[in-house]
């Protein structure tokens, strides 16, 4: 049903802009439906299907803010002590957020990407989930502008906006975040495991000095488990708002 509203929209859509709006907007609905190859050395999950979670108003109403950053306030799940010690893989992360109408963090500037940077060195963070995804599930194929997909084919799920391409310096950086350097010893995204055991690295976590190498964007599979840092979320916002008037946010 899902796809069908989604083609739907796609078709009203006539100008080569809104087609890539609508993609992404694809993109979105259906990342919580794609699920990792099959692989060999990994724990494989029995549960069913799972769904991107609607925002809890209470939960919303009482989030936590830990920080500040043009219009956004933000939370480490290790400063939250019913969080202290829980990792949690990508999808279980946006939800954990979701919940408090947050989504994860997503690193759009230089100014927000140093700050979250300076959280991971400062708390010596091992690694945490962003929102960044890879656009290679059901709806992203046949799609000349997402190749190669290593480097045309990431967005931010949290508000379905593309990311730069991986081979460049993106807009308002001074340099390319993603790493130099990882398992196979070459330039991230590097997509490693999937030559290990099947699994395709299609989340983007980032990792400190794991391979040496600093704090870095690193392509990772999506089922490993991290600790998350929420960051509010407009839509979910304004959705709680609309139907909770009395509610104060």
């Amino acid at each position: 049903m899902t796809l069908t509203l989604a083609r739907r929209f796609c078709v009203v859509l006539p100008s080569s802009k809104m087609k890539l709006v609508c993609c992404l907007v694809l993109c979105g609905l259906l990342v919580a439906l794609a699920t990792p190859a099959k692989a060999q050395n990994r724990p494989v999950s029995n549960r069913p299907g799972r769904f991107l979670s609607l925002p809890n108003p209470q939960k919303c109403a009482n989030r936590p803010k830990q920080f500040f950053f043009r219009g956004h306030n933000y939370f480490f799940t290790g400063h939250v002590p019913q969080y202290a010690n829980r990792k949690v893989d990508w999808l279980d992360g946006r939800n954990l957020c979701r919940e408090y109408c947050m989504d994860l963090v997503s690193l759009e500037t230089q100014e927000e990407n140093n700050m979250i940077f300076r959280l991971i060195q400062q708390n010596d963070v091992p690694y945490i989930w962003t929102s960044g995804r890879l656009c290679d599930f059901k709806g992203c194929e046949n799609r000349p502008d997402l190749e190669p997909k290593n480097i045309y084919g990431w967005f931010w799920s949290a508000n379905r906006e593309k990311l730069a391409p991986t081979s460049q310096v993106p807009p308002s950086f001074g340099y390319n975040p993603w790493s130099s350097t990882g398992h196979k010893k070459q330039k991230q995204p590097d997509n490693a495991e999937f030559d290990i055991n099947g699994t395709t690295e299609s989340c983007l976590a980032v990792l400190n000095n794991v391979y040496n190498d600093g704090i870095a964007w690193h392509d990772v599979a999506c089922y490993h488990e991290k600790p998350v840092v929420c960051e509010d979320s407009d839509e979910l916002l304004n959705y709680v708002r609309s139907t909770n008037p009395a509610l104060r946010l």
